[in-house]
């Protein structure tokens, strides 16, 4: 059950991460809307990574073995980078519809499937 609940707040903390550092480029200035000085996208970006944080570190104490989880340090970043550039595919796709998914990422995302695999591996 600890594993379920570090990957579920990986993934809302991924979610949070993403949004605060690429959400402010689907906002780019158009026609009419001024630009946002550089650090107010900074400022927010950081309110909204305050809630990254706050998922973040609970889901690796929950999740690393020294506190008691199934994962070794590791296998955290692992799944950390698995889950991150998962959550960044589908932010990508439904939030900058301009961006196409290639074969070749389908191609890196089992290689990450593989290196998943590796870590697990005893």
């Amino acid at each position: 059950m600890k594993a379920l609940y570090t990957v579920g707040l990986l993934v809302a903390a991924n979610i949070f991460m993403t949004v605060a550092w690429y959400g402010h480029l689907k906002f780019a200035p158009s026609a009419g809307r001024g630009h946002l000085p550089l650090i107010a996208l900074i400022l927010i970006s950081w309110g909204i990574a305050f809630f990254e944080y706050c998922l973040q570190v609970p889901a690796n104490r929950l999740g690393f073995t020294g506190d008691g989880g199934p994962f070794s340090l590791i296998q955290l970043k692992i799944i950390q980078e698995v889950v991150s550039l998962s959550v960044f595919t589908v932010f990508t796709l439904i939030v900058f519809r301009s961006e196409t998914f290639r074969v070749n990422h389908l191609i890196s995302f089992a290689l990450l499937v593989g290196a998943v695999f590796f870590a697990f591996k005893k």
